[in-house]
């Protein structure tokens, strides 16, 4: 099977589709030049790539959650499961046949962020994020604008920070979204009325 999904990604569906990934990428990373340097953009951004580092913001949204109302228990648990998943899926087999490089640092940025040693295709933090926001705005509806402002800005700290293209982020999270809606199908909560 991975060599299957090698060959896709190296011959096949991809051709034709670098130039246009490229100018889109570059494109939206130009939306960030202007914002890089500007100290309450760099701490923004510096400090959601940070605590979304290895899902910890999602876990701790979810312990919290668990312990704030614990009806809300059977919600945490599903959620750390998916996110375990997520990551095993994303960090884990996606990044380890899709051989994308990270884009170029900036040499006078202010925060450093953990570089990751796997590769840049897809965006872990980006689908953590949404997978989060899925499910959450399903368990908690009234913050719904919330979990979804946190998946966006920690989204966009992956391009701020050049840690990764912008077409890494739309993936991840086009699939943390799909793997959250999976989620939601597969392991279904009942509601106490």
């Amino acid at each position: 099977m991975l060599d299957g999904l090698n060959r896709f990604v190296h011959l096949g569906a991809l051709a034709g589709l670098p130039s246009y990934i490229t100018r889109f990428d570059t494109v939206v990373d130009s939306w960030f030049t202007p914002l890089r340097g500007r100290p309450a953009a760099d701490r923004l951004f510096y400090w959601a790539s940070e605590a979304a580092d290895y899902s910890r913001a999602w876990h701790v949204i979810g312990v919290t959650m668990a312990i704030v109302s614990p009806k809300r228990r059977a919600d945490a648990i599903r959620l750390a499961a998916a996110l375990g998943v997520e990551s095993a899926f994303v960090n884990g087999l996606l990044k380890s046949v899709i051989p994308r490089e990270r884009p170029d640092l900036l040499p006078d940025a202010v925060y450093t962020v953990r570089r990751p040693r796997t590769k840049s295709f897809p965006s872990g933090h980006a689908s953590s994020a949404c997978l989060t926001a899925t499910l959450l705005s399903k368990a908690v509806p009234g913050l719904r604008p919330v979990w979804w402002s946190l998946a966006a800005v920690v989204s966009a700290s992956r391009i701020h920070n050049r840690m990764h293209h912008a077409s890494d982020v739309v993936a991840g999270a086009l699939i943390g979204t799909a793997m959250g809606r999976a989620t939601q199908r597969l392991w279904p909560l009942r509601r106490n009325r």
